[in-house]
């Protein structure tokens, strides 16, 4: 029995970032940061991914020596793993999808996989509704992040959102988190109180929407709250921050915890990402804690539905 187990492809990203001086290949992925974020909360966390044989040794030992299970790792001869180039300027983040993994199959979910909460987190559309189907008989909560699923893809590989049809796997769910636009995405709506209302009404008892450095909203138990942002000591790189939120909130949420305290714990963990290049920096277990409390301890605005 796992707590956490991510299903989605690990990336290899380039990043170019006028903060930063290097575009080294960088592990990348939700599978990555998801459980890098959940393990530094104690979490016992696996992964159900796809790779190329292009993927790096050296990554695969820097998960496992950081305590991630990937007995639901494969590498697929012949094939490419999933590889992004980012790059953040004046108009945010511009994506392009250089190669992509094979789709994850039924057969790459074992029967046997049981865990108190499953990610499901796409980059590239790579998760189809029989695998969610699957998974969600696996585990007490099912959590979603629908990027992959809005993503749209030009013959360069360049990535522009667009409105997601396939909403039936919101039924699904029972935790959901995306950023501002994906959520305008899914929805078809720009007002966000409206638009988390919706993604309610489909199914999700909690809903979280992440929008950087102005903070996240969390709905959950007819209320919405406003969770300031963390602030880092420095910003170098925003790559990976979402998922160490939705990380760091499963972790504290299969145990029972608070759901406002649970995203107060996610705005920290996101905060360390930002502070390094890629899967660098990740708070220890005290230092997330303490500036979770510096948050959760400033009496968040309150809207009742």
């Amino acid at each position: 029995m796992f707590d956490l187990v991510t299903a989605g492809h690990l990336a290899i990203d380039r990043i170019f970032s006028p903060k930063t001086s290097t575009s080294e290949p960088a592990l990348g992925g939700p599978p990555t940061y998801v459980s890098l974020a959940a393990r530094k909360l104690d979490a016992n966390v696996s992964v159900i991914s796809k790779v190329g044989e292009d993927f790096p040794r050296e990554y695969v030992m820097l998960l496992k020596s950081n305590g991630v299970d990937l007995s639901g790792l494969k590498r697929v001869r012949d094939a490419s793993t999933t590889r992004f180039l980012l790059k953040y300027g004046r108009r945010g983040r511009q994506l392009q999808l250089e190669s992509q993994a094979p789709p994850i199959s039924l057969e790459d979910v074992s029967g046997s996989l049981r865990a108190k909460a499953v990610h499901v987190a796409p980059i590239a559309n790579e998760l189809s509704q029989s695998v969610i189907d699957k998974l969600r008989g696996q585990t007490d909560t099912l959590s979603l992040d629908p990027q992959g699923f809005v993503r749209r893809f030009d013959e360069q590989g360049n990535v522009k959102l667009g409105r997601w049809e396939e909403t039936g796997i919101l039924h699904q769910i029972d935790v959901y988190k995306s950023s501002f636009s994906e959520i305008k995405a899914v929805t078809g709506l720009t007002d966000l109180q409206l638009a988390v209302q919706k993604i309610h009404s489909y199914g999700p008892r909690i809903v979280m929407v992440t929008r950087g450095m102005k903070g996240s909203t969390l709905f959950s138990d007819g209320e919405f709250y406003e969770i300031p942002a963390c602030k880092p000591r420095v910003v170098k790189d925003l790559t990976g921050a979402g998922d160490a939120f939705i990380g760091a909130f499963l972790a504290e949420h299969v145990q029972g915890k608070d759901p406002l305290w649970c995203a107060c714990v996610g705005s920290a963990a996101s905060s360390f990402v930002v502070e390094g290049v890629g899967p660098t920096v990740f708070g220890e277990k005290k230092e997330t804690y303490k500036r979770a409390t510096e948050i959760y301890e400033k009496g968040l605005k309150r809207l009742t539905v």
